[in-house]
């Protein structure tokens, strides 16, 4: 018995990258503490497994639940109002991914945004990333548009993304790769892709597609990505940035461009495998796009926003990242759009930190993974 797990371990150390010592890894438990002071509080409770928050105005958020759940809740005195919808989402029983997912509220057309784990019908286990549209009038998502399944249907129920950011007229949206490997460097399928499409639902001119990358479908942007759940928009270039979970370590956040291709399944950021086997034979290659900023070991990075507001004045344009496994929110100094250093905001505080949101004055709601969440308010403290 002693002689297989000595041979166990020779193999698993002989084919795993060594990581540790390239300079280009950050390693997120290092990070010291914040020494700026700050106020934690709970808002609202009772929420199950939410996912993702958006503002509707000043005092309202909209949360969604990944088991269907949908709701309104006041930040000055935390109630909440149930809104009715018919997304035709996959049922989250607990144990694996997908459900109800991100929620987006653009205030330029007054529509909210939706992506989700499509489910196809009852008698099948086929699902899909999908994007979808309504209003919201007297508690109710109404007129409910579907803007793009992804393609094919797959049984998994792994590695669903996603997450939407909308910049001007354009919408922005990242699918997962659905535990699929290496179907994320085949751009005639949308799993392992970020998709770009305008917001009500057509077709951009210069998409890849139409700009030489003939092979591609018209609504993928980028490919070779793993399992997206964090878009943003930089204030520094306004590019759009993105956060992708890597398997056992390979987490990072990059840009996303026209044609992009960040490699995986071929490689895997200084990753590897949950039994620790290597991924690909280099953790980069020079002719896939490399990532801004890439961890190991893995934090389960999820939601990623810019910082711009007064509550906290010395972060104004930073990145602030949360984590899921590490259970921390963590702040990335940005200055001339180049990350100068790193700190953890807190951690272990309340649970795995799902998503989050900052209002207009600065102040950050966030949301834990959780079948007993609640709504958190981080200010200053005064």
């Amino acid at each position: 018995m002693l002689r297989k797990i000595i041979i166990r371990l020779a193999v698993i150390i002989f084919l795993s990258p060594i990581v540790c010592a390239d300079e280009s890894y950050s390693n997120f438990k290092k990070y010291s503490l914040t020494e700026t002071t700050f106020k934690l509080e709970k808002i609202a409770q009772d929420l199950k497994f939410p996912w993702a928050l958006t503002f509707l105005d000043k005092n309202n958020l909209l949360v969604t639940e990944k088991n269907g759940g949908l709701f309104k809740i006041n930040i000055e005195n935390g109630e909440k109002k149930k809104i009715k919808h018919n997304i035709q989402h996959l049922p989250y029983l607990g144990g694996h991914q997908g459900g109800l997912l991100d929620t987006y509220f653009n205030s330029d057309d007054n529509f909210v945004y939706f992506t989700y784990s499509h489910k196809f019908n009852k008698d099948s286990d086929l699902s899909s990333t999908a994007i979808a549209r309504g209003k919201l009038a007297n508690n109710a998502i109404i007129n409910l548009q579907v803007l793009l399944i992804a393609k094919p249907p797959l049984p998994s129920k792994k590695h669903f993304g996603s997450r939407i950011s909308i910049k001007d007229d354009i919408l922005f949206a990242s699918f997962g790769e659905r535990n699929k490997g290496m179907i994320a460097q085949d751009p005639s399928l949308h799993p392992g892709s970020i998709i770009r499409i305008k917001t009500n639902g057509s077709i951009p001119k210069d998409n890849p597609k139409f700009t030489g990358k003939d092979s591609w479908l018209p609504e993928i942007y980028t490919i070779g990505v793993r399992n997206p759940q964090g878009i943003t928009i930089s204030p520094h270039n306004k590019k759009i940035i993105f956060s992708n979970h890597g398997p056992r370590g390979g987490d990072h956040i990059g840009e996303v461009e026209a044609g992009a291709n960040y490699g995986w399944k071929d490689v895997a950021w200084g990753g590897t495998e949950y039994s620790f086997l290597s991924i690909g034979d280099k953790p980069f290659k020079e002719k896939y796009k490399k990532p801004l900023k890439t961890w190991v070991p893995s934090m389960a990075i999820s939601s990623i926003q810019f910082y711009q507001g007064n509550t906290f004045p010395e972060w104004q344009g930073d990145l602030i990242i949360s984590s899921l496994s590490g259970q921390s929110l963590i702040r990335l100094d940005f200055e001339d759009n180049q990350i100068l250093g790193e700190e953890i905001i807190f951690k272990n505080k309340i649970g795995r930190i799902r998503d989050f949101e900052i209002n207009k004055e600065g102040d950050i709601f966030l949301i834990s993974d959780s079948p007993k969440s609640s709504l958190w308010k981080l200010t200053k403290n005064k």
